[in-house]
């Protein structure tokens, strides 16, 4: 009887609970991933844009279903034992990063809309709302088997992704680097994996922390070199130097849609990964991995601002490359707070997730932008910027409020607040030296972000004889890319208008 109960009991431990309502978002974009495939096979050639429209309802309803969350106390796919340990929790900064997942995706399925007809379309949006709904997955994941499987589902179809243009050099070279980059960089997080699970014989975050307390001491060095290697897996997912080679090349040779989407979402997905295993796993490892971040910040914010200075106006994509130099830049300030919190405490987290937000509303604008201006000047050269008031105003002063707000200038509010909250963690933390390598980066930045806002507005120049094939003349604005330009813009405008609120965001406790 005794070894019944026993067996009942451990039988009950090992119950899985599944609250569907709170995996509501991962499996809507799923759901619709394969039902785009299939309805692919069926759909006559003329009619393939309504697949695109069907991705684009299936993220509105993903993100839909954050709205009942968001009281943000739900868990699910629990042990059931004596140690409470969830593998999904849609706590507030699981909600929030998948609000900025997924609203990222949805704004690239608007810029998608019009540049998918000499794409495979069915292929094309299956790829997207699977990598979205692998980015959904991973905030919410609560443990290192979950959170892998999550960074796998989002990173292997952007892949696919930056590498569908067929029978295009470029974007083949571009899919073979970013696909090689991120093998290595998962092979090295997978290790990291394995040693932190040999040392402490679980998988859940929160059991990891309680267990890396006591680990004995023939397995200490184990659990250090495994907290490192997991840390430099996820470096190269967020593009920290010096694991962002991957970065120029790849953003230049994706479709420029997917560009955006790597840009805002694929950081989001990695600073994510970042957060929940430094902050919940490897609290008690601070001391390492609070200075090796602090250092990468550092770094990684004087590369990729060094590096956007140099571009060349009259180098045949020149304004993509600018805006990936730019993304690497800004990686460096978004590492600033989580460094922080390795001296300090986990609110300065909020400070992270404040900046992601507004950095994902502009950086998407721009790349918006960049979108309209390619459909007449397939170069895409900083230089094809010059005059675009004279013959598009508004996107011309959308273009130069997103460029201030990346800046930190007026009329671009909420960036100048967003990075006074970043300042604020760096200072609070004691991390003095930090911030001053912060203040002369954002020196650096003002140079090349002013330069082409001033470019938009100044007399239009007579176009040079090119060897570049004529691009046909585009009198209408699709109305998808004029919403997503609409949409950031307002978006923007509206948190200028408050930017108190990035203050108090960064103030409260998301975990």
């Amino acid at each position: 009887m005794t070894v019944a109960a026993d067996s009942a009991t451990g039988a009950a431990s090992l119950v899985q609970s599944v609250d569907w309502l709170a995996i509501a978002p991962p499996v809507i974009a799923a759901s619709v991933a394969l039902l785009v495939l299939v309805a692919d096979l069926f759909v006559e050639e003329r009619r393939k844009p309504l697949l695109g429209y069907g991705a684009v309802a299936g993220l509105v309803i993903a993100l839909a279903m954050l709205v009942p969350l968001r009281a943000g106390d739900r868990s699910t796919f629990c042990l059931t034992g004596t140690a409470q340990a969830c593998s999904y929790t849609a706590d507030h900064f699981a909600l929030v990063i998948q609000a900025l997942v997924l609203g990222g995706a949805l704004l690239t399925a608007l810029l998608s809309i019009g540049d998918t007809r000499k794409l495979p379309a069915g292929e094309f949006w299956f790829l997207l709302l699977s990598s979205a709904a692998g980015a959904a997955l991973l905030p919410a994941a609560r443990d290192l088997a979950t959170l892998v499987v999550a960074l796998e589902v989002a990173s292997l179809p952007a892949f696919a992704l930056v590498g569908i243009k067929r029978g295009d050099r470029r974007s083949s070279e571009a899919a073979l680097k970013f696909f090689l980059s991120s093998v290595v960089a998962t092979a090295v997080m997978l290790l990291g994996v394995s040693f932190v699970y040999a040392a402490t014989g679980t998988m859940h975050l929160t059991e990891i922390a309680a267990r890396l307390d006591d680990v004995p001491g023939q397995l200490s060095t184990l659990a250090e070199a495994g907290v490192v290697l997991t840390l430099v897996g996820f470096a190269f997912k967020t593009a920290a130097a010096p694991f962002h080679f991957w970065v120029p090349d790849t953003y230049v040779g994706a479709p420029l849609p997917i560009a955006a989407y790597l840009s805002v979402v694929g950081k989001a997905v990695g600073f994510s990964g970042i957060i929940l295993v430094t902050v919940i796993a490897f609290p008690s490892y601070a001391d390492v991995w609070g200075p090796a971040l602090a250092v990468l910040a550092a770094l990684t914010m004087t590369v990729g601002n060094l590096a956007a200075l140099r571009q060349s106006a009259t180098r045949a994509r020149s304004a993509v490359r600018l805006l990936a130099w730019s993304s690497v830049g800004q990686a460096g300030y978004l590492l600033v707070p989580i460094a922080a919190a390795a001296y300090s405490s986990d609110a300065q987290i909020g400070s992270t997730v404040a900046y992601a937000l507004m950095y994902a509303v502009v950086n998407l604008g721009a790349f918006a932008v960049a979108a309209l201006v390619a459909r007449t000047h397939p170069g895409n050269r900083l230089s094809d910027y010059r005059g675009l008031y004279a013959t598009r105003p508004l996107a011309a002063l959308a273009m130069g409020f997103f460029l201030l707000c990346l800046a930190g200038l007026p009329p671009g509010i909420i960036g100048l607040f967003a990075k006074v909250t970043v300042f604020s963690s760096a200072v609070d933390a004691g991390l003095g030296w930090l911030a001053v390598v912060m203040a002369v980066n954002v020196v650096i930045a003002l140079y090349y972000y002013v330069e082409w806002t001033a470019a938009l507005f100044r007399t239009p120049e007579p176009s040079p004889a090119s060897d570049e094939a004529p691009a046909a003349p585009v009198h209408r604005v699709p109305a998808p890319v004029t919403l997503a330009i609409a949409l950031t813009a307002v978006a923007g405008i509206t948190l200028s208008g408050a930017p108190q609120l990035i203050l108090r965001f960064a103030a409260v406790s998301l975990f």
